[in-house]
């Protein structure tokens, strides 16, 4: 099993660089994660790095993976920042996992950190959303996450051809 641990603002910045490996390997090969082929890796670290503000103030938690041999293989990100109306839910954000490391039980492994995270942060409600048909959809429903809509055209596929897009829910 890996290792999940959470990382703060400087966490952030040391990983950085293995961050944008995994975020580069996920666009390569066909995640919509909001970035474009060729997914530039100078691109992707200043992605991450631009979120150590959130990070440092506890808007966005921010948990990775590492497998037997210390390698960060994945990310997941839990939003937990927002108006006050909104304090009672979270989102899921990033959930990435290197190619290489998939079919491992990471990416269960991360979620389930993250739903103990918005557990013990007393949320009631998360949110995410995921390229729909992709096998993401499969592992989020397998842990509860039901299907709250799907917008066809919603986002660019990393070759810019657009995809759908299911929003699901997850009562705690």
């Amino acid at each position: 099993m890996p290792t999940i641990k959470q990382l703060d603002a400087d966490g952030l910045r040391r990983h950085a660089p293995d961050l944008a490996e995994v975020l580069r390997d996920c666009v390569l090969h066909g995640a919509s994660v909001g970035f474009l082929l060729p997914c530039p890796l100078a691109e992707a670290q200043d992605f991450w790095l631009s979120l150590a503000p959130q990070i440092a103030s506890g808007e966005r938690l921010l948990f990775v993976a590492h497998d037997a041999h210390g390698a960060l293989c994945g990310t997941v990100q839990l939003v937990v920042g927002g108006m006050p109306n909104g304090r009672h839910r979270a989102e899921i954000s990033k959930m990435l996992v290197h190619s290489g490391a998939r079919r491992q039980g990471i990416a269960q492994a991360l979620m389930e950190h993250a739903l103990a995270s918005a557990r013990a942060l007393g949320r009631t409600l998360l949110v995410l959303d995921t390229c729909t048909g992709f096998p993401a959809q499969a592992m989020y429903a397998k842990l509860g996450f039901a299907v709250t809509g799907v917008v066809p055209g919603y986002a660019a596929l990393p070759d810019g051809t657009l995809g759908a897009t299911t929003f699901m829910h997850l009562q705690l």
